[in-house]
């Protein structure tokens, strides 16, 4: 039988953040979820409130917390451009100093500790598909660098953490992922795409849709970063988690309006500067290393979350910030 750990989920309230701390209270592990609230809510965690072995904390990973545990995820940071650079400042500060003071926790209670890296790091590739010793083309001064560049040093921080102090990481880089519990105003293409459909508005393309992105649905996601965070062979990454599968943005619309059975139009915009062309995940490492590929194919994992959008009451969100 394994033995019961005691966990920390930074971020826990967030899409996948929340997902997660459902998946470890089930198996009967201790966990404590701190978030802040700025791109999520209470909602999310709120059916976890009542069972002993679950724990909420309103707190910023920005300011360090004083807990005993035995293994940490560290998903706290704002994740979509809407959202990072409404304050772009403080995202970087969520990832600088928030890898600080997880890995200073880490070292004092010699706990394992997991980032929640991304693709990101990448920039606008010019390697295709991506793979883990690709170095990435990145803008250090553009509106996405407060994202790119925090995710990236807070890599170097979780490495040097590892190298100086032994402190035992894992590094996942995690591409474009959806599914059920997904924030509809997050701004992220999926919810975009599904909640425009499902009001029969034009889904909006930023320019001509002819870039593309790997969408992973979130179990998949979910199982490959408990499969990194248990793994014992010394593995610490990075690793690509993702879904391999290119689409265009312009096919993900026409298979939403087609699963909705939506009358949207699409309706072309301007594309965001620095916004990267092609993104494609080479998984062959993770394959290799953690014996696992996802499963769920694009539109089985659409139809899921359009279900799932249906289900819920809009008025009940939020959005986080006005750029959303």
């Amino acid at each position: 039988m394994n033995q019961k750990k005691r966990i920390l989920v930074t971020g826990g309230a967030g899409f996948l953040g929340s997902q997660l701390c459902e998946m470890l209270v089930a198996r009967g592990d201790d966990v404590i979820c701190i978030d802040n609230f700025f791109t999520s809510q209470k909602v999310n965690v709120s059916h976890l409130l009542d069972k002993p072995n679950f724990e909420l904390i309103r707190h910023d990973v920005i300011v360090p917390i004083w807990l005993e545990v035995d293994q940490i995820y560290n998903l706290a940071c704002p994740a979509s451009p809407g959202h990072y650079q409404f304050n772009p400042i403080k995202t970087i500060k969520t990832s600088v100093m928030g890898a600080i003071n997880v890995l200073g926790l880490a070292k004092r209670c010699n706990a394992r500790v997991l980032q929640a890296s991304t693709s990101e790091v990448y920039g606008d590739p010019e390697v295709h598909p991506q793979t883990e010793n690709y170095r990435g083309s990145v803008n250090p001064i553009g509106p996405r660098a407060c994202y790119d560049e925090g995710k990236r040093a807070a890599e170097t921080l979780f490495m040097e953490y590892h190298r100086m102090n032994k402190v035992d990481i894992r590094i996942v880089r995690i591409f474009n992922t959806y599914g059920p519990g997904m924030h509809p105003f997050d701004g992220r293409v999926v919810s975009n795409f599904i909640r425009q459909a499902l009001a029969n508005e034009p889904l909006t393309l930023f320019g001509d849709g002819s870039q593309t992105r790997s969408f992973c649905y979130r179990d998949d996601l979910l199982y490959a970063m408990v499969s990194m965070m248990e793994n014992e062979t010394g593995f610490i990454g990075p690793v690509n988690i993702g879904n391999p599968n290119e689409f265009t943005i312009r096919e993900l619309a026409e298979l939403v309006i087609a699963l909705t059975g939506s009358s949207s139009s699409i309706v072309e915009g301007v594309l965001p500067k620095d916004d990267p062309v092609r993104r494609q995940p080479d998984i062959r490492l993770a394959r290799e290393r953690l014996h696992w590929e996802p499963k769920v194919e694009l539109r089985e994992g659409l139809q899921k979350t359009i279900d799932w959008f249906k289900t819920i009451d809009l008025d009940q969100y939020h959005p986080p910030t006005p750029n959303f």
